[in-house]
C-alpha cells in the first residue's frame, strides 16, 4: 500500500499540532507513589491492617473457646499457636484489631476537634477567652499523661468504647491546641484575612471558610499523630488493668499474657509477641504516613 508523502510544511504543522495538545497532568497519588516509596509502603501496610481488622473477622470464624493445648507453638491448625486457655492466637489477632482502631480513630477525631475549635477561637477572639483557654491548657500539660489517664480511668467505669475514646481525647488535645492557636495567630495577620474582617464577614465565616481550610494539611497530619497517641493510651490502660478486661483486643492480649506468666514460657512467646508486633507495625505505618504527608504538604521539606 502506498503511503502518503507529507510535504515539509504539512509535517511541521502536524508536529506543531501535536505539541499544542495539552498533556494530562499526573495524578496526586501517582506522584506520591513515585516520589515517596516509603510513604506508599506505609499506606499499603495500614490498609492491609484495616482489611485484617474489619474484613478478616468475616472469614476467620468458628468457636475459639474449645479446649486445646495451652501455650502451644504454631501449627497447621493454629497458625500463631494458642494462649493460656488453649484459644487460637490468630483468631484473637484478627478479631482484636477492630475495637483498637475504632477507639483510636474516635479519640483522634474528638481531640482534634477540641484542639482546632478552641485553639482557633482563642486566637481569633483573644482577650479573656484566650487567657482562660491557655490557663486550662497549661493545667492539663503540667499533669503527666499517664497519671491523668489512670485517675480518669479509675474515676469512671470504662465499659464502653465511646467512653474510652472520650477519656483518651481529654488527655490528647493540649499540645495540638497550642499549635493550632499559634498557626491561627499567624494566618489572621494575612492580607486576605484582614480584607475579610474589613468586609465584616463575621468570625464564623472567616474562621471556617478562610482560616481553617488553609490549615487542613496541618490538621490531617496531627490527626494521624492523635491516632498513634490514642493507641498507646489504650495499650497502657489495658496493661494496667484499668479498663474492662473482656472481648478481643491486642492490648488485652498483652495484659493477659503478662498476667499469666507468658514471659516465662518459651513456647508462649508467639502469644505475647503477636499483638506487640501488630501494634508496632500499625504505629510505624502511621508515623511514616504522617512524615510522608508532611513532606508532601510542606514545601520547605520538599526542597530540602
Amino acid at each position: 500500500m502506498n503511503q502518503a508523502v507529507l510535504t515539509p510544511e504539512i509535517q511541521a504543522a502536524d508536529d506543531a499540532g501535536d505539541a499544542a495538545q495539552p498533556t494530562r497532568p499526573q495524578s496526586f497519588w501517582r506522584n506520591f507513589a513515585s516520589n515517596n516509596k516509603v510513604g506508599t509502603a506505609a499506606i499499603i501496610v495500614f490498609f492491609a491492617i484495616l482489611l485484617l481488622a474489619f474484613i478478616g473477622p468475616f472469614f476467620v470464624t468458628g468457636d475459639n473457646d474449645r479446649s486445646r493445648n495451652v501455650f502451644d507453638t504454631p501449627s497447621a491448625e493454629n497458625w500463631l499457636g494458642t494462649d493460656y486457655m488453649g484459644r487460637d492466637v490468630w483468631y484473637q489477632i484478627v478479631h482484636g484489631g477492630g475495637s483498637l482502631l475504632i477507639v483510636a480513630t474516635s479519640a483522634a477525631i474528638l481531640s482534634t476537634a477540641i484542639s482546632v475549635v478552641f485553639g482557633a477561637l482563642a486566637a481569633m477572639f483573644g482577650g479573656k477567652f484566650d487567657v482562660v483557654v491557655l490557663t486550662i491548657t497549661d493545667v492539663f500539660l503540667t499533669v503527666p499523661t499517664i497519671i491523668l489517664l489512670g485517675v480518669l480511668a479509675v474515676s469512671v467505669r470504662l465499659n464502653s468504647p465511646l467512653l474510652l475514646a472520650l477519656i483518651l481525647a481529654v488527655t490528647g488535645w493540649p499540645t495540638l491546641l497550642l499549635a493550632v492557636r499559634s498557626q491561627v495567630l499567624s494566618l489572621k495577620e494575612r492580607e486576605y484575612i484582614e480584607a475579610a474582617r474589613m468586609l465584616d464577614l463575621g468570625t464564623p465565616r472567616i474562621l471556617f471558610r478562610e482560616v481553617l481550610p488553609n490549615m487542613m494539611s496541618y490538621i490531617v497530619i496531627n490527626f494521624v499523630g492523635g491516632m498513634t497517641g490514642a493507641i498507646y493510651g489504650q495499650v497502657i490502660l489495658y496493661f494496667l488493668g484499668l479498663v474492662s478486661l473482656a472481648g478481643n483486643n491486642w492490648g488485652l492480649m498483652i495484659q493477659q499474657g503478662y498476667a499469666q506468666g507468658a514471659l516465662f514460657f518459651p513456647d508462649a512467646m508467639w502469644y505475647i509477641m503477636s499483638p506487640i508486633f501488630m501494634i508496632c507495625v500499625l504505629q510505624l505505618s502511621l508515623v511514616l504516613i504522617s512524615r510522608s504527608l508532611e513532606d508532601v504538604f510542606n514545601p520547605r521539606l520538599r526542597e530540602s
